[in-house]
This record gives structure tokens, sequence and C-alpha cells, in this order.
């Protein structure tokens, strides 16, 4: 039998993903199970060790400890030693190795929707560890220009330092044109309820050119980066592609099972 979990604080148990795995795990005949694992910020080391204890064949790690995590690991991947963030842990007997398959799983959804990153402007709001991914990604796929914003200021420009892009201040976005080819909500914030002040940010955005908008969030009602992108003719596109491929490539790294990510995405429209 093998044996899945998610690490996170309280929100984990908020997480579609046991509902997701534990339904492909079936579908595939894996004998198995995934559960949400609630993990208080001093506890991560003992946490992380309890995955070899416990000889849990592979966890995902949710926020806030997508970063916090990886002194306790053994090794990590190109990707994700040059993110500085993971979300996927694999463990071979007693060595973790992390991965990001955020990054990876948002170039699958890209390439899915028809969208060419190459010489093209991406704004990203965020800079936690999944704006740090998107962030590399579009890099990976030669954009033109990275423009990366946030409330956090000094961790915007640590992305820059460490993955490249060009930081701009949050409070400049309403008071400037912006030409950008495509937007991504790399925040946690969705709905005017979560940030009235991001929210109004939106409505007053000034973009020039957008092909195409992205939230990473899905699932959310009244989300004003939909109105945002409805009210200027923009394309919209929610996380839950970008989900169901990285989920994908979560799978395939613990089982060597390659899963058509529609697979994953029924299994989300059935929770949602």
């Amino acid at each position: 039998m093998k044996i899945f979990c998610i690490l996170g604080d309280e929100r984990v148990f908020r997480s579609k993903a046991p509902a997701i795995f534990t339904a492909v795990l079936k579908r595939v005949g894996i004998r198995g199970a995934y559960v949400p694992l609630k993990v208080d910020a001093g506890q991560i080391a003992p946490a992380l060790h309890s995955l070899r204890v416990l000889n849990i064949d592979g966890a995902n790690i949710a926020v806030p400890y997508k970063e916090a995590v990886i002194p306790h690991l053994n090794i990590l991947s190109e990707g994700a030693n040059i993110v500085g963030a993971i979300n996927t842990i694999v463990r071979n007997g007693d060595t973790l190795k992390g991965y990001n398959t955020n990054a990876v799983g948002f170039m699958d959804a890209l390439e899915e929707a028809g969208f060419e990153v190459a010489d093209k402007t991406g704004l990203v709001f965020g800079n936690g560890g999944v704006a740090r991914a998107v962030v590399f990604i579009l890099n990976w796929l030669r954009a033109k220009t990275v423009i990366i914003t946030g409330r956090n200021e000094e961790n915007t420009r640590n992305i820059v330092r460490r993955i490249g892009g060009e930081a701009r201040s949050l409070a400049a976005m309403g008071r400037e044109p912006i030409a950008a080819d495509i937007i991504i909500n790399a925040t946690s914030v969705s709905s005017p309820d979560e940030s009235p002040e991001l929210a109004a940010l939106a409505t007053k955005l000034d973009i020039r050119n957008c092909e195409l908008a992205v939230d990473l969030n899905y699932g959310r009602r009244d989300n004003f980066w939909q109105e945002m992108a409805r009210n200027r003719n923009i394309p919209f596109m929610d996380g839950l592609s970008t989900l169901a491929h990285q989920s994908r490539r979560c799978f395939s790294l613990w089982t060597r099972i390659d899963v058509e990510p529609e697979e994953f995405k029924k299994t989300l429209e059935a929770e949602l």
C-alpha cells in the first residue's frame, strides 16, 4: 500500500488534493491513501523526518511552507533549486528530493491554452513561492520582460535577484499604463473580501494589448481578476488547468505512471 500526504497549516484541510489523488489512485488500480496533515511552524523538521520514519512515499507542500522545508531535504531538482521553493517531495529510502511542479504545471497549462510566451511581456502579481515558479517558467520560455509586483517589495526584489525580471511598486500599478501580453495572479487573493485594496487596484489597471489573464486560484466566487478580464475583453483562465497539470506531474514523480490531465480535471470539477 502506498501512502501520500499534503503538509501545510490549517488551510491544508480545505485542499482539494486528497480528493484528487485518492480518485486517481483508485482509477489506475493503486492501493493507497492520500491525507492532509497540519504542521505547526516550529515542527517542520520533525514533520519532514516523519516521512522517512512512516515510509510515506511522497508529499505535497502547501503554503506557507514551500520555502521553509528546503533545508530539511537531501536534494532538490534543478528547477526547484533555481526557484527556491518546492511543492512536491519524493522519498527514496531515507532520501527526500524536492521538486517544483507548480512551474512545469503552469507551462503545460499555457501550452494547452495555446499561449506562446517567447518575446512576450508578463505581469506577475505576488512574491511568494507560486510567483517564483511563474517567473522562473516565463524566463525559461524566453519572455521578453517579466514585471513582478506585490505587497512585500523586499520579497519582490529578492525574486528579481534570484530568478530575474523587473520589480515594480504595487502602488504604481494603478497610476500608469502597462504593456503586458499576459497577466498572472500568483497571490492567494481573488475575491474583494480577501483584499479590498487589491480588488480596487485591479479595476484601475490600465492594461495595453493583453492577450491572456490568469488567476492561479480556482473555484472562487466574485473573482475580481475574472471581472477585470471580462471588462477589458481579455481571455481568462483560472487555476484549474494548472492544478490538473501540476498534479499529473506529481503523480508521475511518485508512481512513474503518466495519467492524462483530463482525469485530474474531471475530479476537480466534480469537487467544485
